[in-house]
Order: structure tokens, then sequence, then C-alpha cells
């Protein structure tokens, strides 16, 4: 999925959308969403629009949201994500292992989203090292072609060049790890 400069993800996008239309049933539910989400240091979020979002992406109301669920939200903001990506999305968020993001393990996921997220960073920073040659400190066009092509998907250098300077702030050619923070957002 490529994301012009300063775009933000499905994700984002979603959640600002369907933040400004408060539902009545979020608001029945904010003294509890409040009450266990301030142990879990979701404060800084707001707990009502979160509940708004994850409500309107668990389609058949049943309290998760599947990859297809995911997959089919993103589809509708006008972004590509594909079944594969919606599945690891979610196998990577799912900590009680069930196959599907509830609640808890989406204030989660959206706490990452501001990047306030110490884990967040911490688990970028592995992801990044997937994409880096040995010795280096960034993503070059042929380290990406090299890493997208062991995931299964072909791309030519020149494409991964268009990629890179989508999110290349200080136009080195390359992206850093902070670049690419913004990038996975």
């Amino acid at each position: 999925m490529t994301l012009a400069k300063n775009q933000k993800s499905p994700l984002s996008r979603l959640y600002k959308k369907v933040s400004k239309k408060k539902s009545e049933s979020s608001r029945n539910l904010e003294d509890e969403a409040r009450t266990s989400s301030s142990s879990s240091g979701s404060s800084s979020l707001n707990i009502d629009e979160l509940r708004t979002v994850f409500d309107y992406m668990d389609a058949n109301s049943d309290g998760k949201i599947s990859g297809e669920e995911l997959q089919s939200c993103v589809s509708l903001l006008g972004g590509a994500l594909s079944s594969r990506e919606a599945e690891e999305i979610v196998k990577i968020s799912d900590v009680d292992g069930d196959g599907f993001i509830d609640f808890g393990e989406f204030l989660k996921l959206m706490e990452g989203e501001d990047g306030n997220d110490e884990e967040r960073r911490k688990e970028l920073r592995v992801a990044f090292g997937m994409y880096v040659m040995e010795g280096e400190e960034f993503i070059t066009a042929a380290s990406l072609r090299r890493t997208l092509s062991r995931l299964g998907e072909s791309c030519t250098v020149d494409a991964c060049k268009v990629m890179i300077r989508g999110f290349d702030q200080n136009d080195d050619g390359v992206l850093s790890f902070e670049e690419f923070v913004l990038m996975m957002r």
C-alpha cells in the first residue's frame, strides 16, 4: 500500500471520518470504556470516538473485527489492503489468539497509530531492520525491492524509488527510521 507524503493510513482516515459522527450507543458506553481503559493508558485518546470507529468496522456486531471486516473498511476509504495484509494486521494485533481484534486490542492498535507507544516503535525498529541491507542504517530502493520480493511482491527498483520519494522528507533518496515510521502510519 503506497501513500503520498503527509497522507494518513486508511485506518487513520477512517478514525477521523467516523469520529466526527458520534453515535448514541457510544455515549451509553462512556463510563464503562473510560473505566476499563484508564488502567491501560488509553486516556490520551477519545474512547467514545474509538468505540464508534470500532463499532463501524465491526460490520456483523459480534464485538470483534475480522480480517475481512478490516479489508472492507479500508476499501471503503479508497485504500487497498489485500486479504493477506488484513489477516496479518489482525494476527499482529490479536493478543488473545482468537483470530480477531476485540475492543481492547483495537485500543492498543490505535495507540500505536499515535506513535506514542514505545512497544510500537520497538516493533517498527524490527520491521525496519528487515528492509535494511547489512551495514546500512536506511532503506534504499534496492533493499526495498529485495524485501518486497521475499514477501512475494514483484516490484522494479524505479517503482521502489517512487515509493521512497513519497516519504523521503529530506530528499536524500533513502528512508531513515523516522521516515519509515511515518510511512507505516
